[in-house]
């Protein structure tokens, strides 16, 4: 039995793409994090350069492995890329399961209430929370304006607001802040997921279709 054509060209040209998408999150990355001028606060929080990265190396190795099982009907290959993808959807389910069911409040304030107190912090560090602190109307890392000695002009309101107290600081500190922020964008994140999960699907399918048609091939060669 010959090797269906349009299913191994198919699988060829997915994962030409898949490892096209891996070099451009790679650079990306890369770039953002040798370039960019990013704020340390949000970075300890939320440390999603270095996963990007982590992830453009794999999706890049994973669509070299593939395309290179598929053009050579390797089937050693193809069943590695098949586990691989396999072991990356279970994950990505249960991640996905997780996001959606616990919420990552304590990590993010276990993470922040690393940095304080802040007057042992370097001016670097201070520097980024007062400018997320303006930016987001909020004052202090984890527990609130008590952290600062002296509090910074980036923590004073106008008393009118209702997140101001009655001494003209904000009230709410930044973790709250930011933990709201990952809470508004979590349906993004797992649409995302989502939509990587499907093409992880059509991937294994088409990887075992190939799997089992150059099988039967060899098998029918040999006899």
């Amino acid at each position: 039995m010959a090797v269906n054509k349009c299913v191994k060209f198919f699988l060829f040209f997915f994962n030409l793409l898949f490892w096209l998408s891996g070099c451009v999150i790679l650079g990306v990355s890369i770039y953002l994090k040798v370039h960019k001028d990013g704020n340390v606060i949000t970075n300890e929080a939320i440390p999603g350069l270095d996963l990007m990265i982590a992830i453009g190396v794999i999706i890049m190795l994973l669509g070299f492995l593939g395309c290179w099982g598929a053009i050579r009907e390797n089937r050693c290959m193809l069943l590695m890329f098949f586990i691989s993808l396999l072991v990356i959807f279970v994950l990505l389910l249960a991640l996905g399961i997780l996001g959606a069911v616990e919420g990552k409040k304590d990590w993010v304030k276990e993470r922040l209430d690393k940095l304080t107190p802040l007057s042992s912090q370097p001016a670097n560090v201070r520097e980024d929370l007062e400018k997320l602190q303006a930016e987001l109307k909020c004052c202090g890392l984890v527990t609130g304006s008590s952290e600062w000695t002296p509090i910074p002009d980036s923590c004073r309101c106008n008393g009118t607001l209702p997140e101001c107290s009655t001494s003209g600081v904000y009230t709410t500190p930044c973790s709250t802040r930011i933990i709201s922020l990952m809470e508004t964008n979590m349906e993004v994140v797992l649409g995302i997921a989502f939509a990587i999960a499907i093409l992880l699907i059509f991937g294994m399918v088409f990887s075992m279709i190939l799997y089992c048609q150059i099988g039967r091939k060899d098998g029918v060669t040999t006899a």
